[in-house]
């Protein structure tokens, strides 16, 4: 169907409001971020363009802080619980995609309806358990929740790209003697990878920017992750913005470039989904 230049005029200033209102937020918080706290606040000569000349807020942030080892904790818990969470549910949606066993279809309506728990209800079981294993204030206490919350997600996500996979994969891996451990790792898993890449990245974006558990099960400054962090920049006597949109630039920055780098396989897990016969 081709377009008249009216409707691809308003279409383009469809695409522009939606990017300004989407973007702008953002621009704001770096512009911010190389700003003084008194320019900050004169609404009377708003600056519309970052000094790149001033860095103080960002040197404050690791003047006297631990802004570095909040960051690696990020990291760490991150991808430790991206990288768990993507094995068990690379395996166990294999095996409920292209294995026939009784129970299968409850066992995904099942952990679709964990999903629907919110985290508040079960946030005081959580913490006496992880009280009682002597796991509070360790970073086990952040990873074993965030993969629990984020397994049915996965779980989900990974089995709709087994179920597309042709039959004929399964028969032809079965004919050759291929045991299905071996057809997962050797034929499915490779297939399935725009599907890997797009379900690691969420579950990875989910981690790093998760605060209620990271604030509750965790009390010891060493330990903390970086939306922590930031909440704790304000003082009783004063808020400093400038630093506070630099600590979040900081924060938001790896997410941005992993989106940026691994875009293509991540639209084609979102909208291909596999291979289809």
């Amino acid at each position: 169907m081709r377009m008249t230049i009216m409707q691809k005029t308003r279409l383009l200033i469809c695409v522009t409001v939606a990017l300004i209102v989407t973007l702008f937020p953002f621009y704001w918080m770096a512009n911010s971020s190389f700003q003084n706290e008194r320019d900050i606040y004169d609404v009377s000569n708003i600056r519309w363009f970052p000094d790149f000349q001033y860095w103080n807020n960002y040197f404050k942030l690791f003047d006297g802080r631990h802004f570095d080892t909040y960051f690696i904790n990020s990291v760490l818990v991150s991808s430790v619980s991206m990288v768990i969470a993507l094995a068990i549910s690379s395996i166990a949606s294999f095996a409920l995609a292209r294995i026939r066993f009784p129970g299968a279809k409850t066992i995904l309506y099942l952990v679709l309806g964990i999903s629907m728990l919110p985290a508040m209800v079960i946030i005081s079981p959580l913490y006496f358990i992880l009280r009682n294993l002597n796991l509070y204030n360790t970073y086990f206490a952040l990873i074993f929740p965030y993969i629990a919350f984020t397994m049915p997600f996965s779980l989900w996500n990974l089995t709709n790209f087994f179920r597309k996979l042709p039959k004929e994969l399964d028969e032809s891996a079965e004919v050759d003697g291929a045991t299905p451990l071996q057809t997962f790792y050797r034929i499915m898993l490779p297939l399935v990878a725009p599907g890997l890449f797009t379900t690691a990245i969420l579950v990875f974006i989910f981690a790093w920017n998760e605060f209620l558990y990271a604030v509750t099960f965790i009390s010891k400054e060493e330990l903390r992750t970086m939306p922590v962090a930031i909440v704790g920049l304000p003082s009783d006597y004063d808020v400093q913005w400038g630093q506070i949109a630099a600590a979040s630039v900081i924060s938001t920055l790896p997410l941005v470039l992993m989106v940026l780098v691994f875009q293509r396989r991540i639209i084609s897990g979102l909208t291909s989904g596999a291979v289809k016969g």
